[in-house]
């Protein structure tokens, strides 16, 4: 058993919480997104962002599997990075259901074993 003697010493908690956690891994569903950033910076910004999360795309539209904590993990983030009067982001949940198709050269998207942000 731990004894805690100064109750004011211990972390804060987290700050997102971990709603129902059953012990299983959370599914990720396939998204969009795309953004229009006007200023150089901020746009560097967005695209290093989503490219930690993308598993394919192009300029700015990215091929991007999310869970929920994901998904609102991200969406905080361009939120603090863009600027509402100027710059926009869109994120589109694409429905499971739906069959992909691919032009040309390109390989349909897919979530891999394990994903490494960091």
């Amino acid at each position: 058993m731990l004894a805690v003697s100064n109750p004011a010493s211990l972390p804060p908690p987290p700050k997102h919480r971990v709603l129902g956690h059953t012990g299983r891994m959370p599914t990720r569903d396939l998204h969009l997104a795309a953004y229009d950033i006007s200023e150089p910076r901020r746009l560097a910004a967005a695209l290093k962002l989503t490219r930690t999360y993308a598993t394919g795309g192009q300029r700015s539209v990215h091929e991007i599997y999310l869970t929920a904590g994901e998904r609102e993990a991200l969406v905080d983030d361009m939120r603090v990075l863009i600027e509402p009067a100027t710059d926009r982001f869109l994120l589109i949940r694409l429905d499971p259901r739906s069959r992909v198709h691919t032009l040309g050269k390109a390989l349909a998207p897919a979530d891999p074993d394990y994903f490494y942000i960091g």
